[in-house]
């Protein structure tokens, strides 16, 4: 009896050193945010969805200028609900910035982005140190 108490007993505190090991990770990566998710995670301005029609009455004349040349309206406005300022990205794509894109999307992305002009937010993250 004594014998499985023992294995009973080790295999709890063996679960509780797993569990802290994993509480320590979470704390840590939260704190050192070394995946840049911060921004996503307070996401408390979220921009509201209007009708091409429709006037949003929360928009002001500065976000309607062109922040970024490169990018539509729609995209700035993605980048700004993430944390993202338009007008910090690059307004002029260099060919080794568009060989860098080839190399972390893929090619096949890369055209279907340059035919739509949509990337999402798993292409920035992917292709953000080219920027």
């Amino acid at each position: 009896m004594r014998f499985l108490l023992r294995i009973i007993n080790r295999f709890f505190v063996f679960l509780g050193v797993i569990f802290f090991i994993l509480i320590a990770g979470i704390v840590y990566l939260f704190i050192a945010d070394p995946f840049n998710l911060k921004p996503i995670l307070k996401m408390t301005n979220l921009p509201i969805v209007s009708d091409g029609n429709k006037v949003n009455p929360q928009e002001s004349a500065a976000d309607t200028s062109d922040k970024n040349p490169l990018l539509n309206d729609g995209q700035e406005k993605i980048l700004e609900s993430f944390g993202i300022n338009p007008a910090a990205l690059p307004t002029v794509i260099t060919p080794e910035m568009e060989i860098c894109f080839r190399e972390s999307l893929g090619e096949e992305r890369v055209n279907e982005i340059m035919k739509t002009g949509q990337p999402d937010m798993a292409d920035f993250f992917k292709a953000r140190s080219c920027l």
